[in-house]
């Protein structure tokens, strides 16, 4: 045993932990929001299988990401509630959207099928201010004529943390009830009228899963691998659309992408006869000025590999990917906006 191992032996350490150590130096982190966590996941295995490089991310909720950059505890924050330029300039921090996606209302009612409920967003927005408290009230009953609903109280399944997807989800009904705008508002957290909290999109699900009556609200992808049961909803043009990556996209194409603007877009209640009518897009947030600039570029490069091969997986998940312009957009941005400790462009 040489010196340096029978000391690195008494330390309880080994040389073949060393080397795994320097071996991954390379490993970027990341926190934030649920919404995206399973195209992230995806992206981060394929990523590593290909470069060896591994991507660590929290999914613990916009609110939790975007205090840990803040904090300057991980390499990357990741948001579905995107934030405002002025919010960016105090904190000297600049963000790109990377995919988008459907938040969908999904339900635990017996002999009710994905798809066969239809709701409007009077009714949505009454059942989560706690108005409509029966699955049989006259007023859903309305719209879904032939359909049996059982005369069960509904349990309504909310976000107990920081979260896009509530932001995306309370957004859109600030917009279409002038009762929750005034008395409940919008923003990644809100005081709940009625219902129990459950923790991520995880969370939600799990309760939806397992509460008969209930009623929540997840990602698509969450209801898509979870085969939950989700509901119809009338868009701003009278029709009742289910969601899917088409009318995610029928959506999103209302967006004006503006980089000097940090990307700021919000699609919920976005006009279009197919217009899922609560999309959204997800967000990473990093500095401008780097004090590590290679941890930065490693970044850049997770997410720049993962616009040009990741497509297809977002697609797979109903993600829909963002467009070659747009991407041109972003990669220009990196290039003008994201700058080592001397000022120097870190994306070339």
């Amino acid at each position: 045993m040489s010196k340096l191992n029978r000391i690195l032996s008494g330390l309880g350490l080994s040389l073949t932990l060393l080397g795994a150590s320097v071996a991954h130096a390379g490993n970027i982190t990341g926190a934030g929001a649920t919404f995206p966590y399973p195209i992230y996941a995806k992206w981060a295995e394929a990523y590593k299988n290909q470069t060896g490089v591994g991507m660590n991310y929290q999914s613990i909720g916009s609110g939790g990401g975007i205090k840990q950059i803040k904090a300057k505890t991980v390499d990357f924050g990741a948001s579905d509630a995107p934030l405002k330029p002025e919010d960016l300039d105090f904190n000297g921090l600049t963000q790109f959207p990377t995919v988008i996606g459907g938040v969908v209302p999904v339900v635990n009612v017996e002999g009710v099928a994905p798809g066969e409920l239809k709701l409007t967003a009077d009714t949505l927005s009454a059942i989560y201010l706690g108005k409509i408290t029966k699955w049989n009230d006259p007023r859903i009953a309305a719209d879904n004529k032939g359909l049996a609903l059982p005369d069960q109280a509904i349990t309504v399944v909310h976000r107990s943390d920081g979260s896009g997807t509530t932001f995306i989800f309370v957004t859109y009904l600030s917009q279409v009830s002038t009762e929750w705008m005034r008395s409940v508002g919008a923003g990644s957290a809100v005081q709940w009228p009625v219902g129990t909290g459950g923790k991520g999109n995880e969370g939600v699900a799990s309760y939806v899963q397992r509460i008969k009556g209930s009623i929540g609200y997840v990602e698509y992808a969450y209801a898509k691998q979870n085969k939950m049961s989700y509901a119809l909803l009338k868009n701003r043009e009278g029709n009742f659309v289910k969601p899917d990556a088409d009318n995610f996209m029928a959506a999103a194409a209302n967006a004006k992408w503006d980089a000097d603007k940090g990307f700021y877009e919000i699609l919920t209640n976005e006009p279009g006869k197919d217009s899922w009518p609560i999309t959204g897009a997800t967000f990473i947030l990093v500095y401008k000025n780097q004090d590590n600039a290679e941890s930065a570029k490693e970044v850049l490069k997770f997410f720049d590999w993962a616009y040009a091969n990741g497509d297809k997986m977002a697609a797979e998940l109903d993600y829909i990917p963002m467009p070659d312009n747009v991407v041109k957009m972003i990669s220009d941005a990196w290039k003008k906006q994201i700058k080592d400790s001397k000022g120097n462009a870190i994306w070339k």
